[in-house]
């Protein structure tokens, strides 16, 4: 078996070891006599790995007791629609930036529960860029600011984490969680679908400062109340349990390469191998974000002459690189360099769009 060097947006790559690891437990997990994806999540080796996940998780992120962690299924998507109804009185406005693609898609999950305000958006420059912060119109009394840290259609990616003074600030986190230290006790709540740093597609991580929970928030079903899933410890009703068990490895993975900071470093590295190239193509190659919001986890580019494409997709994947098609709301070309990335695997990129570039210019 020869595995590619997959830059998938998401569901993305996971390291090997951790892949290597659930098929040789997937079968039967630690003695149990079953795979613990056939396991109760009521039993004690679920609970095991639950309680291991979580522990692991608030190590890595350094995240405060003040925190409740949730581990949910319904996606960063579902979370977005369950924000002000959670946290939001009816009628209550809600501050959002809007960046990018998953901006504005969070933006539509609440205009039905919200009086929605844009404090913030750089769509009219086709989200090449960060609105600056004394630009912003917020509200006065907003329930919440929202933000999406890094945008992985565009390749917006926030450096800072904005002041929005007393206001909770609210961040999406799916694309970047775990690639650099963060100081969780600036934001009300942090969230995150697992499928691009911590794991597999179909379950999220939902950080959320505990005082919060008090919010009446609006008229709501118990299934979709955040104070309902704590009091639960995730378990109100049956978890994505195979994926938890996954972004639990994927957590232990992480830290025994060195945590956040080592993350960190490796995406500074990986990053700046591929704009350079971009950079230094001679128009070759381009990516259309300013140079201080470029993102470090998605990096979208276009080639000089859109006849090229297909050749490049083609004879990328015949190099063994793959899903480096951009996503249909932009074109071009995107590669996703998440932490399971290896650095190899961008070297490997860049050889060849050099090469591609020697042959085509």
């Amino acid at each position: 078996m020869s595995r590619a060097h997959n830059f998938s947006a998401g569901p993305a790559a996971l390291p090997e070891t951790v892949l290597q690891q659930a098929q040789a437990e997937m079968l039967e997990w630690h003695g149990a006599g079953a795979s613990i994806v056939e396991l109760s999540h009521r039993g004690p080796e679920f609970i095991q790995v639950a309680a291991e996940a979580e522990a692991d998780l608030r190590k890595l992120l350094s995240i405060p007791d003040s925190y409740a962690v949730l581990f949910l299924g319904g996606g960063a998507t579902t979370v977005q629609a369950l924000l002000p109804l959670n946290f939001a009185a009816p009628g209550q406005a809600a501050d959002y930036v809007v960046t990018g693609h998953w901006g504005k898609t969070a933006l539509k999950q609440v205009k039905p529960y919200v009086a929605a305000n844009v404090a913030a958006s750089s769509e009219a420059e086709g989200f090449r860029d960060i609105p600056a912060r004394d630009t912003w119109g917020l509200s006065k009394d907003a329930a919440y600011v929202h933000y999406t840290a890094n945008e992985t259609i565009h390749g917006v990616e926030f450096r800072d984490i904005p002041d929005v003074g007393d206001i909770p600030l609210f961040g999406d986190f799916s694309s970047s969680i775990a690639s650099e230290p963060l100081d969780v006790s600036k934001f009300g709540v942090i969230y995150a679908g697992a499928q691009k740093n911590l794991g597999p597609v179909g379950i999220t991580v939902v950080i959320i400062r505990r005082d919060l929970l008090e919010r009446a928030g609006q008229p709501r079903a118990e299934i979709l109340d955040y104070r309902a899933h704590a009091k639960g410890e995730s378990m109100l009703n049956t978890p994505p349990s195979w994926n938890w068990y996954l972004l639990g490895l994927t957590v232990k993975w992480m830290l025994a390469e060195g945590g956040v900071e080592e993350f960190a470093r490796r995406s500074a590295r990986k990053s700046t191998l591929l704009y350079d190239v971009i950079d230094n193509s001679g128009g070759f190659y381009r990516n259309e974000v300013a140079k201080a919001a470029r993102s470090r986890m998605n990096v979208p580019f276009f080639l000089h002459d859109e006849a090229l494409d297909k050749p490049f997709l083609k004879e990328a994947g015949a190099a063994g690189l793959i899903s480096l098609k951009g996503h249909r709301a932009l074109g071009g070309m995107r590669a996703s360099i998440y932490n399971a990335m290896p650095e190899a695997g961008v070297q490997a990129l860049a050889d060849f769009m050099r090469d591609f570039q020697q042959r085509n210019g």
